[in-house]
């Protein structure tokens, strides 16, 4: 997940052209904002591309160009960590039930980002938990995101009833503008009107849209091949446990370690109980991908903002004690600030061993 908050809508528009011919960690990102304005006319954009690299297919039986032929689809690239995907799933609900009897079909890509992310186990349970019951194909080698030239989670890719992409949203947002896509295509296809109301969804939790206004801190991965501004004394030492101390003041957006902790390349691993880390942000909502380090494990952890407990200001998987317990491998929102916003040093405090954590994310 990568922030495009800085990218100008040609360099966006050309990066998003490109075809990836291969995807190591580190390539590819969340598109955190929509910035493609395109026109209602929906110019051809190219074939649909084969769906046969998917690895499994869940809620449904494996789907093909050719099966898809005469119906509209909607791709959506996904992961389930991504929190600007999360903020997008409530309207990509909401037109898969309005317009399924119409003759649209959703289909979910879920493309990892991180190792546990191509758990079986885990895809199901998260997209269960989420009410994703339109089919998912599960493309853990990359294989349907490359066929696609796809480079960002969320993205969503319009397909007419004679298997031609016409339409693309890269992020969040334009929701208006995506709708009408589908509309159009399912009249063309329908060869009559469609109704032109507009879905409303009532956000909530995890899935409410970011506060763009107050929104100051980026995403922030946490382990060494993607950080910025760590700011523990002596750096960060790749891939070895070691003792670290945070300092006693954060600017905004550093962040630092405490206690007995490996620096691996995607993660930090916490070896012994007592463990913290420390963030200066600025944003309603702070999330941290985290999990367990081995199954079956759960690990207890105390959140604070200036010291404080969490109290009004804790997200939905912290009490007003800010206590909490990493027990799956996923997206915790720890808080949710009510206004004004302001900046404020986070620090959670793990009560037990064994936890990962992988990756900051704002709203």
């Amino acid at each position: 997940m990568s922030n495009g908050h800085n990218r100008d809508r040609r360099s966006f528009l050309a990066a998003a052209a490109m075809t990836v011919a291969a995807v190591p960690f580190g390539v590819g990102g969340c598109a955190v904002q929509s910035m493609i304005s395109e026109t209602t006319r929906l110019p051809v954009e190219g074939e649909l591309p084969s769906l046969g690299g998917a690895t499994r297919w869940l809620n449904s039986s494996p789907l093909t160009a050719d099966s898809l032929r005469g119906k509209v689809a909607l791709f959506q690239f996904c992961t389930y960590t991504c929190i600007n995907w999360l903020h997008t799933l409530p309207y990509v609900r909401a037109w898969d039930e309005k317009y399924r009897g119409q003759g649209l079909v959703v289909v979910g890509v879920h493309t990892p980002e991180f190792p546990f992310e191509q758990n079986l186990d885990n895809v199901r349970r998260a997209l269960k938990g989420m009410g994703v019951a339109y089919p998912v194909a599960v493309d853990n080698d990359y294989a349907v995101w490359r066929a696609f030239g796809n480079q960002y989670w969320p993205a969503l890719y319009f397909v007419d009833a004679r298997g031609r992409i016409r339409h693309h949203q890269f992020g969040e947002g334009e929701y208006e503008q995506s709708e009408r896509a589908i509309q159009q295509l399912l009249a063309e296809a329908n060869k009559g009107s469609v109704g032109q109301g507009l879905v409303s969804v009532d956000a909530r939790g995890i899935e409410a849209a970011a506060d763009w206004d107050s929104l100051k801190s980026p995403e922030n991965y946490v382990g060494y091949g993607r950080t910025e501004n760590f700011a523990s004394p002596g750096g960060a030492t790749p891939d070895k446990s070691r003792v670290y101390a945070a300092p006693a003041q954060l600017h905004l957006n550093q962040w630092a370690l405490s206690g007995d902790w490996t620096v691996g390349r995607q993660a930090v691993a916490l070896n012994k109980a007592g463990g913290r880390i420390a963030y200066g942000f600025h944003a309603r909502d702070l999330h941290l991908v985290m999990g367990p380090s081995s199954r079956g494990v759960a690990a207890r952890f105390r959140v604070t903002l200036d010291g404080r407990p969490a109290a009004a200001s804790h997200g939905v998987d912290v009490d007003e004690q800010g206590n909490g317990t990493v027990n799956e491998q996923r997206l915790y929102q720890l808080i949710r600030q009510p206004k004004p916003i302001a900046d404020r040093r986070f620090e959670i405090e793990f009560l037990d061993p064994g936890v990962e954590a992988f990756a900051f994310t704002f709203g």
